[in-house]
């Protein structure tokens, strides 16, 4: 079976590295174009694009998939099956056509939830005590195709979003070759979504990390797991961004308005919050290096009564 792989971050890489160790025939590695990235505005390839390379796989880095001088590149192909994780454009229906067992995604949620481009961070954002991995097979819709095949894992109550993020891509590859063969015979009976049953999972977005100290402490601290390690949360103490990196709901009492120090140790910033405390326990001040609040507190007396700011 001829496959076409497509995909770009660090997921779809491990979804990719997988298929090869399996013994998958990917004949050609579509990725986003490569970007330049840092201070030195150096070109950096993808990770699908260092891992294709890996293993001696051609790359297309095409800027528009939808083109027709794109699509003509896959059709010489003449791929049995496109996979996808995560490439980051959305197909044509020429595209979702062209092989002769359609295209699948592996898409990092349970569907019908959590559709869309972030359900990784969002499951943590929710709550969500599950979550897991679909084999879908592609439409025109986003990410409303049927199901070929699921698997859960447990969201552990310390789980962060870099976190669950590795697991979940080492889970959909090995669901994904466990796929393959019975995609090949037509042995999986496709699974229609429940609409009415859909959520969405919009995209991150850097300005999300600002902490809203009026919101409950139980919501602050999964916006500060979830969104571990990208963009974090954030707020702001004298005129500097702080960065949260770790913190626990405090079984204590509120004290002044929400953002408010209620209390100090040496392991802990206790901060009042619309309903709850959280105690701050790893921080990274604008500038400075992530660090327990212990070591932060030795530079920064920081005392009851003063408050944390949203803006600057």
């Amino acid at each position: 079976m001829k496959i076409v792989f497509m995909g770009t971050p660090d997921l779809a890489a491990e979804v990719l590295d997988a298929m090869m160790r399996a013994g998958c025939n990917v004949t050609l590695a579509v990725t986003q174009p490569d970007r330049p990235k840092g201070r030195g505005r150096g070109v950096v390839k993808t990770p699908v694009h260092i891992c294709a390379d890996k293993w001696g796989i051609p790359v297309f880095s095409p800027v528009r998939v939808k083109d027709e001088e794109a699509v003509e590149r896959l059709r010489r192909e003449e791929p049995d099956l496109i996979v996808v994780a995560a490439f980051g454009q959305i197909l044509s229906k020429e595209i979702l056509e062209l092989p002769r067992l359609g295209c699948v995604n592996v898409h990092a949620s349970l569907l019908p939830h959590l559709r869309g481009a972030a359900p990784i961070q969002w499951a943590i954002l929710e709550g969500d005590e599950v979550t897991g991995v679909t084999i879908m097979q592609m439409n025109e819709g986003l990410d409303t195709g049927d199901i070929l095949l699921q698997e859960e894992i447990a969201i552990a109550p310390d789980e962060t979003g870099e976190s669950l993020y590795n697991k979940l891509a080492a889970l959909g590859g090995s669901l994904l070759v466990r796929a393959l063969p019975a995609i090949e015979k037509g042995e999986l009976t496709p699974v229609r979504q429940d609409d009415a049953a859909a959520s969405y999972a919009r995209m991150l977005k850097r300005d999300m990390g600002n902490i809203d100290w009026s919101l409950p402490a139980a919501s602050i601290e999964r916006l500060v797991r979830g969104l571990n390690s990208w963009p974090s949360a954030y707020t702001f103490w004298q005129g500097k961004m702080l960065k949260i990196w770790k913190s626990t709901v405090a079984a204590r009492d509120p004290s002044g308005e929400p953002g408010t120090v209620s209390d100090v140790d040496r392991n802990a910033i206790y901060v009042s919050c619309g309903e709850g405390v959280l105690a701050l326990e790893e921080v990274q001040l604008e500038g400075k290096k992530r660090m327990p609040v212990q070591a932060f507190l030795l530079g920064n007396p920081v005392q009851a009564g003063q408050k944390f700011d949203s803006v600057k």
